[in-house]
């Protein structure tokens, strides 16, 4: 019997004690408390206590913390410092709780806690998993919270209801009309919108009519503006050049491009990949090489004296460093001198990267080459024409070369690529200058089977013989120039060119001139294109032609400095820069990305269009999260992640990253990278329509709104501040696009060196054009937007820091251009009496009726000043207007006028 028992309890007792073994191991496993989790627990200690001494900038001990495979390699001492599963095996452990100082880690600092040292305890014991950092993980879509509320109205709302519950904490009723009104156009337009718009919604205000009310505000031209006015510290825009001299630019032209794609709702991904790589378009249009002026806002510096090389070399690593930055929220730019100390970034990294940018025909000249020249229509025609006709006589790829050429000026060498100068220079280290008998170096000119040279040159002496040489100064002549009249100005002419295949040395040598001072430069050159003989036999048909390709060549033209990739035998190698030196180079590298960004779609992209494609592919980590915060960020004036530009383990961690990951899931999926349908979503939330006064129990619980229980509330940009002004006087210019302009500015804010430049004040409605046309100095922008805490654009700037200082409520009270758009606003508000002309300028401002307690205020203050400046001033009327203009002044630095609330 005892055995039948048996039989029937021993699956139970087999099933209990594998139950036990288990637990056991479990136990021994992970220990006696839960699952450490690297990234929330072991790295923030790492990087406040560990890093400095063991990461990407030092290695002591031959140990570091920044990547896995070295925190588990062996140390100097032959230990090592992580034995997963082995805590008591672990150098690491010994360290923390050595009782010697000298043994002690940290070393010379504070030991740590007894909970700091069981996380690492326990972690090892865990087997030291390591993690990703969540900013590196590709976006995935989170689950929306299964919350049923009458107040949601989008799943944006969803997911802050569910923080609102863990903190027993209830959201703000919806703000009024006319304040949700103002809110939404100054987020989409920039400015309040007038009354034919907004009154729709705000006299029957209704899911309905506030959508219909969103949807013409993102249908109107000046949303582009708005936005743009944004992208430009991003793109470091400027109409200077920058450094000492920063002489103008002109780069207008793609500020029109920026809102024009803005305004088209340009898909996002588009809109990058145009700006990184339109060049690398087959058959790119204008507008796709326009947009690589993205990357030519860089500051060059032409002075005499500096090497180009050096500020060329610059310029790419600015390009690295605004592509990191602005696109995806990314330090890198520690990486160029050394190993990243927090993120998993290595110093070749950098320069693998670099590759992409190090490998484009731009360089530190004055001109700025290659430019896209702007043609008029009938320019446009003849060169469609001309291109037609020269598609029945060459190749499709000389087509192409042709009218690129035309339309950009290169690929060419230019002048100061030159070296081995013999009596000749660099003329202010910009053109190549050739005095009697003096010659130069063309190293390695890309010379490829090419029958003609395309050059300009400036002849200061009457006649002139120079030669091209090939190899050496006495070798045999490839070309040659020769002139015997005088000539002024910069002169582009095309001669034979025997035909030599690759790369040569080239020598330039002037054989005699009618030189009167020898010491004088008799010549100067710029750029040489190397091509091939224009097509045809000197029939009347090929004079037609020629003539209208030289006619393009010498058109005067606005231009727009553009990115252009080298040809094959124009290409540079790129070489690892010993601790960021330039002039210290050691092993050359190859395209790539820091490894842990090669676990995608796209891996290694080989050239800067496969580098676009993988920066908008879906499964890039960071691009979409990056600009959904960033337009987060201009709404409510701190992003989901607080710091915009470090998404890295030292940035601030997001206040709802299921919030922040589900935007930029539905971004990608759901918007198909459409920033109006981003924005649209955001501003419909019951998030963002909540009134944004602060309560006692807001002031106690959640003082930086980070749980977004009430609207948002932030001091308006410096372009916005004067923007709505502008608005509200009727002022804004129904035109958009066009030349930057110069509204008033004191004298003596403009000191240029070397120049005589002159801030000179626009005419007419010029002055009162919209701020983003404002023309931009790098050495000097527009003082009332630094007070109000623009940027100077010598970089790209992530986000602008607001500040509080008095100099701002001086400039509003102050400043000429508020005193005469005061002047303006009573204009635009006048009626019956003062009362009626201050109720109607306080209502163009602010989009609402007045109170009386603001009424009664305004009205002390204007018959108070018409009783001071009538016993100053004795005429009637000056004395009216100028007390109007005082309290108009005043609307204008209210509180609630220079705020979104």
């Amino acid at each position: 019997m005892a055995n039948s028992m048996l039989k029937y309890f021993k699956p139970l007792t087999i099933s209990f004690i594998s139950i036990s073994i288990i637990a056991v191991v479990a136990f021994n496993y992970l220990g006696t408390k839960s699952k450490i989790d690297y990234n929330t627990q072991v790295k923030p200690i790492i990087n406040r206590k560990c890093i400095a001494c063991h990461g990407g900038v030092k290695k002591q001990g031959g140990f570091s913390f920044l990547f896995e495979d070295e925190a588990k390699a062996k140390l100097k001492s032959g230990k090592y410092a992580i034995v997963p599963f082995k805590p008591n095996e672990s150098e690491l452990i010994a360290r923390i709780n050595s009782k010697d100082d000298e043994e002690r880690m940290p070393h010379n600092h504070n030991p740590l806690s007894k909970d700091e040292i069981s996380v690492f305890t326990q972690w090892i014991k865990q087997g030291a998993p390591w993690g990703i950092h969540w900013a590196y993980e590709t976006v995935k879509q989170p689950e929306i919270p299964g919350i049923h509320s009458d107040w949601a109205k989008n799943n944006i709302d969803k997911y802050v209801l569910q923080n609102l519950k863990k903190e027993s904490y209830t959201p703000s009723s919806s703000a009024s009309a006319p304040i949700l009104a103002r809110r939404a156009a100054l987020d989409i337009i920039g400015f309040q919108a007038p009354d034919s718009i907004t009154l729709d919604f705000t006299q029957n205000p209704s899911d309905k009519t506030y959508e219909e009310f969103i949807d013409k505000l993102l249908s109107s031209p000046h949303y582009g503006e708005k936005w743009t006015s944004m992208w430009l510290d991003l793109a470091r825009y400027a109409d200077t050049k920058g450094y000492e001299k920063d002489a103008n630019r002109s780069i207008w032209k793609y500020k029109n491009w920026l809102i024009n794609a803005f305004n088209d709702d340009m898909p996002y991904d588009q809109f990058l990949k145009e700006q990184i790589a339109g060049d690398l378009i087959p058959n790119a249009t204008d507008e796709e090489l326009l947009a690589t002026a993205f990357n030519r806002n860089t500051m060059t510096n032409d002075e005499g004296g500096t090497d180009n090389e050096e500020f060329r070399t610059a310029a790419v690593i600015d390009r690295v460093n605004t592509t990191w930055q602005t696109l995806m929220g990314t330090t890198f730019a520690c990486v160029q001198c050394h190993s990243h100390p927090y993120d998993p970034f290595k110093h070749e990294d950098y320069y693998k990267f670099m590759t992409y940018f190090n490998n484009t025909r731009d360089a530190d000249t004055e001109e700025e080459y290659p430019w896209l020249r702007h043609f008029k229509p009938e320019q446009k025609r003849s060169l469609d024409s001309l291109t037609e006709w020269l598609s029945n006589k060459i190749s499709p790829e000389e087509v192409k070369s042709v009218e690129t050429f035309i339309k950009t000026l290169g690929p060419s060498f230019y002048s100061m690529e030159c070296d081995q100068y013999v009596n000749s220079s660099l003329i202010d280290t910009k053109w190549l200058s050739l005095r009697e008998n003096g010659s130069v170096r063309m190293p390695q000119v890309p010379l490829d089977n090419n029958d003609q040279l395309v050059l300009t040159y400036q002849p200061y002496v009457k006649s002139g013989y120079v030669q091209f040489r090939l190899g050496e100064l006495n070798g045999p002549i490839i070309a040659e120039i020769k002139w015997n009249k005088p000539m002024k100005g910069w002169n582009k002419i095309a001669i034979p060119l025997k035909t030599i295949p690759g790369r040569q040395d080239v020598y330039i040598t002037l054989v005699n001139g009618d030189i009167v001072n020898k010491d004088a430069p008799a010549v100067l050159f710029n750029w040489f294109h190397l091509t091939k003989k224009f097509p045809g036999t000197g029939d009347k048909e090929y004079l037609f032609y020629e003539k209208k390709y030289w006619g393009l060549l010498n058109a005067e033209t606005v231009y727009t400095p553009i990115l252009l990739q080298n040809p094959k035998l124009y290409s540079r190698t790129t070489q690892v820069f010993e601790r960021g030196n330039w002039l210290v180079k050691s092993d050359t590298v190859s395209p790539g990305l820091p490894e842990i960004f090669n676990h995608g779609s796209i891996k290694n992209p080989k050239t800067r269009m496969d580098l676009a494609e993988w920066m908008t592919a879906a499964d890039n980590p960071l691009t979409a999260r990056v600009i959904v915060n960033r337009f987060w960020e201009q709404i409510w004036g701190t992003g989901l992640v607080e710091t915009l530009e470090d998404f890295g383990s030292q940035g601030a961690n997001p206040k709802n990253q299921e919030l922040l990951d589900y935007l930029a899931y539905h971004f990608i999926y759901t918007h198909h990278w459409s920033l109006k349908a981003l924005l649209k979503e955001i501003l419909m939330s019951a998030t963002y329509r909540q009134d944004s006064k602060m309560t006692a129990e807001a002031r106690k619980k959640d003082l930086f709104n980070e749980l977004l229980a009430r609207g948002p509330r932030v001091r308006l940009s410096a372009e916005q501040i004067r923007d709505q002004t502008l608005a509200a006087c009727g002022l804004i210019d129904s035109i958009y696009e066009g030349p930057p302009v110069m509204p008033y500015q004191p004298e003596g804010v403009w000191e240029s060196p070397y120049n005589s430049r002159k801030w000179v004040k626009s005419k007419g409605k010029n002055q009162y054009r919209r701020s983003i046309y404002t023309f931009w100095k790098r050495t000097a922008a527009y003082p009332s937007m630094t007070n109000f805490d623009a940027t100077g654009r010598e970089v790209c700037v992530a986000r602008r820091i607001r500040t509080n200082t008095p100099l701002q409520a001086l400039t509003i009270l102050n400043d000429s251009v508020y005193i005469d758009l005061a002047s303006q606003l009573v204009k635009a508000s006048e009626a019956s009496s003062p009362e009626a002309t201050i109720s109607k300028a306080y209502h163009l401002v602010t989009g609402k009726d007045i109170d009386d307690t603001r009424m009664q205020l305004l009205r002390k203050l204007y018959y108070e000043s018409y009783i001071h400046f009538l016993r100053s001033d004795q005429i009637i009327g000056t004395t009216k207007t100028k007390a109007l203009n005082l309290v108009a002044n005043t609307i204008l630095n209210l509180d609630e006028v220079i705020t979104k609330s």
